[in-house]
């Protein structure tokens, strides 16, 4: 399980570029996405499409170039396989079903990258990912990520952040919010405002582009309170 860029081509580790190479299969979820990853460090290797509609019949073929004993890397678009990609459907389809080792090859993940450059948001943060698309869902959703009053971390598309960022700060249960558009890209922007501030940015955009990962603080300082000493 290989983890990959999520933007700039150069975040790619040593380890990444030498487990592509050496590989006889490269699994991956969109096989012209990947292509232009392995033309920038000039690999050649065969590539199989394994995404979230195919991933169960995938991983049966995967499973027999395995037993075929040749060495399988996946890699999903950008990021780590897995978190908010397909890949979890493999990896437990492998492990339930064959006793060939799954190895994971650390690499660039959205939410880590905007926590590293999002300053103090408390000990502790839950992973979202996307939430529902559909309003009531996600609406309910938001109030129950907001009442753990844990930080929380979910991504966005362009054509729903800022309902998204309105919905955040209706909850009035929130103290800042950190968004980070295109990271690691060209156009990388990581703002942290209050929700209501956030909301204000975004509504006096001409045009709203990129995607999104979004770092949501609720009030009543619990990070303050964890701070303390015993």
């Amino acid at each position: 399980m290989v983890g990959t860029p999520i933007g700039n081509l150069e975040d790619i580790t040593v380890r990444a570029l030498r487990i592509l190479k050496e590989v006889d299969v490269i699994a991956c979820e969109d096989t012209r996405h990947t292509s232009l990853l392995l033309s920038r460090y000039d690999i050649k290797k065969r590539l199989i499409a394994c995404h979230s509609y195919n991933e169960e019949e995938s991983a049966k073929g995967i499973i027999s170039l395995l037993d075929q004993n040749l060495n399988v890397a996946y890699c999903s678009d950008a990021g780590t396989p897995g978190v908010s990609d397909p890949g979890a459907r493999l990896v437990e389809r492998v492990r339930r079903e064959s006793d060939h080792p799954v190895v994971p090859i650390p690499g660039a993940s959205a939410a880590v990258t905007l926590v590293s450059a999002a300053g103090r948001i408390g000990k502790s943060f839950l992973f979202e990912g996307f939430l529902s698309p559909k309003k009531g869902r996600r609406q309910k959703r938001l109030e129950e990520l907001v009442a753990r009053g844990d930080a929380f971390i979910i991504y966005e598309s362009p054509f729903r952040v800022l309902k998204t960022l309105e919905e955040i700060a209706s909850s009035g249960k929130v103290e800042r919010v950190v968004v980070g558009r295109e990271l690691t890209k060209a156009h990388e922007e990581i703002i942290a405002l209050s929700p209501e501030e956030m909301v204000e940015n975004f509504r006096a955009r001409d045009a709203i582009k990129g995607e999104f990962a979004i770092i949501v603080v609720p009030g009543g300082g619990r990070e303050d309170a964890d701070d303390k000493e015993d």
